[in-house]
């Protein structure tokens, strides 16, 4: 039983190295469209290191923590996980039941932690804001997005830019998940029906509009030759003229976007001088906007608008 034993540990152990030989050997010299991924962050050695001390529990987490450089480098695929928080109309343990049971089943929900004293309800994971927010509201209670990020991690982890009118009206939301990925989600109305593109550009001004936004963000230390940083890339629009987008961007630092402004185009290719343009705010992090009362103008939390229109069903 002893040499039986000995041999499935040998069998097994030559298995997993061809696996991730497979891996990380170069592609052979006969003609292929395959790209070789870039391990930036792993080396060899680290992974079997990894995978021997346990920290890598089977082939499929083995796969999914290399870290593969495809351009361009805006990834439409996958969020990465953050952690949002909302404040949820909760008076009762039988509300937070309601509430925590609904975002159970929400694909992408990792961790879910409500706080019925504060009527605040923090999720991880990679769920879109809209998805979540669509969630909680058919639960038949009201919820509010108030804070998005990684907690105690970034001075300045979340900004916003909201577009008021007075034809185009929307919300752009950047969140940084980690020091070299940001978390993008935006959702507009009123917008001409078909695709446009939509940028971070160099200034915050706004007293031409668009026009006087500059060009688009990208600083020389971190943008990409074939793609400036500041494209976002292209959203649709439907025939209603509601668009919207998720998606994250990599190099992108939240801190350094403040003040500059994001820019909607009437045409897909951004060769005209914009439709709309916002600036880009400070957005709360998590735990850092509990108040329920706004006191510019005494507006509840209640009363405000959702930051996305529920999708009709």
């Amino acid at each position: 039983m002893t040499i039986l034993r000995q041999i499935a540990t040998t069998t097994t152990a030559v298995a997993a190295t061809t696996v991730i030989a497979s891996f990380l050997s170069p592609p052979s010299s006969s003609p292929s469209n395959f790209d070789f991924p870039n391990f930036r962050f792993l080396s060899p050695t680290s992974l079997l290191c990894s995978a021997k001390l346990g920290f890598v529990n089977n082939f499929s987490s083995l796969t999914s923590a290399l870290h593969f450089d495809s351009p361009p480098s805006l990834e439409k695929m996958s969020l990465p996980e953050l952690v949002t928080e909302f404040m949820v109309d909760m008076k009762c343990e039988g509300c937070v039941n309601s509430v925590t049971n609904k975002l159970e089943t929400v694909q992408g929900v990792k961790s879910i932690e409500a706080d019925l004293s504060n009527q605040v309800v923090r999720i991880q994971g990679s769920t879109p804001v809209k998805t979540l927010e669509e969630a909680l509201l058919q639960t038949g209670r009201s919820a509010r997005l108030i804070g998005q990020g990684i907690p105690e991690d970034f001075l300045v982890s979340a900004a916003v830019a909201e577009f008021k009118g007075p034809e185009i009206f929307g919300v752009v939301r950047l969140a940084q998940a980690h020091m070299e990925l940001a978390r993008i989600e935006a959702n507009f109305s009123g917008l001409p029906p078909g695709k446009h593109g939509f940028s971070i550009n160099e200034y915050g001004d706004l007293t031409r509009g668009p026009a006087s936004t500059g060009k688009m963000y990208n600083p020389p230390t971190q943008g990409i030759e074939t793609e400036p940083l500041g494209d976002l890339g292209t959203l649709e629009a439907d025939e209603t003229g509601e668009a919207y987008y998720s998606g994250s961007k990599k190099m992108l630092k939240i801190v350094d976007l403040i003040g500059r402004a994001i820019v909607l185009y009437a045409n897909e290719d951004k060769s005209d001088t914009g439709l709309a343009a916002a600036v880009i705010a400070r957005s709360a992090g998590v735990g850092e906007n509990y108040k329920k009362l706004c006191t510019c103008d005494g507006t509840t939390i209640w009363e405000a608008k959702p930051d996305f229109v529920p999708s009709k069903q």
